[in-house]
């Protein structure tokens, strides 16, 4: 048997590093995206700020909350937002692992064996209601989440740049549902909730959701070039040693909380800094404040935590704790007060 074909001969390029835009360039970039999404989602600037700093940061989005609330909406109006490869999941309990990741099949004609690439194939993966499916299924994006590239049969297929899978879940308590494993939930950079729309907004919704659903007349304003140069901006956002040490305290305070029979792993780390330059970047700054790190406790380390069995029976949420650890922890040093000296 010879090697499966390649996934690039599918049309999966790899992709440049990209370039390092000013600061004027990514703002006017990132704003026309946000602008763009609002189109769909009315009445949640902050959500969708925060689901573009996770594509920045090379991470991937958990939209968890009840059905009809906009989560797959949100999703596909980033996607349609890039004008890059997207490819959709809808996560059934008797979807195979092949599914996602691609199988190799035997061609009669050529007498060879060829890969057949499955969804991940592609720089934004919706995978929606991935809590449908069972662990075995949802195991399938262990590999390709974090190092970017998927094993079939032997052989290791490089993803495309940019890549983020954006997934959709209903809360475990609904029916029909599996729990995602402890290591696909630590691979999702952040966890958000849609929550209902202002009574405003939803209001608005039925004026212009109606009769047309303005998902279908969006266009792409950005695509995977120009995302490729904001990754590099937001990567050369400056972190003070003071912000790091902050981060650090912050996540060792979650292994040893005594409400929490898990804490944040060192990954968490990684991708909570990481969020946090595409943050500032996004906010117009060169550097981290430690209001960014504030803002980004809940939504990346809360999902990671496993809560004590007394702190499940006090209904003590992983976010409530977060938020206690986070005024309990004192507060480094403002870095602009070392660059006004």
């Amino acid at each position: 048997m010879t090697t499966p074909r390649t996934a690039e001969e599918y049309g999966a390029q790899l992709g440049t590093a990209g370039t390092a835009l000013s600061t004027d360039e990514l703002l006017r970039a990132t704003s026309a995206i946000v602008a763009n999404i609002e189109q769909v989602i009315e009445g949640k600037t902050a959500i969708v700020r925060l689901a573009l700093a996770v594509l920045l940061a090379e991470g991937h989005l958990l939209i968890e909350d009840v059905p009809g609330v906009g989560k797959t909406k949100l999703a596909k109006a980033l996607a349609k937002s890039i004008d890059c490869s997207v490819r959709r999941i809808q996560f059934t309990p008797d979807l195979l692992p092949s599914d996602v990741t691609g199988v190799s099949v035997y061609n009669q004609e050529t007498h060879d064996f060829e890969f057949k690439p499955g969804a991940v194939f592609a720089n934004l993966v919706v995978g929606d209601e991935i809590n449908r499916a069972s662990p075995k299924t949802q195991s399938a994006l262990l590999e390709c989440m974090e190092e970017r590239q998927v094993t079939v049969d032997g052989h290791t297929y490089h993803l495309q740049t940019p890549f983020m899978v954006i997934a959709t879940q209903n809360p475990i308590e609904m029916e029909g549902t599996y729990p995602l494993p402890e290591a696909q939930r630590d691979r999702f950079t952040a966890r958000i909730a849609m929550g209902y729309p202002a009574a405003g907004a939803e209001l608005a919704m039925l004026d212009h959701h109606g009769a047309h659903d303005p998902l279908d007349d969006l266009s792409a304003v950005a695509d995977a070039d120009l995302i490729r140069d904001l990754i590099v901006t937001c990567r050369q956002v400056h972190v003070a040693d003071s912000i790091k040490q902050y981060a650090v305290n912050l996540v060792t305070a979650t292994r040893e909380a005594s409400d929490l029979r898990l804490g944040a792993s060192p990954r968490s780390t990684l991708q909570l800094l990481r969020t946090a330059r595409a943050v500032a970047a996004l906010e117009g700054r060169d550097f981290v404040l430690p209001d960014d790190l504030q803002a980004l406790a809940v939504p990346v380390l809360a999902h990671r935590l496993i809560p004590t069995a007394e702190a499940q029976l006090a209904r003590r949420t992983t976010d409530a704790i977060v938020a206690d650890l986070l005024h309990k922890l004192p507060l480094p040093a403002d870095p602009r007060d070392n660059r006004r000296r």
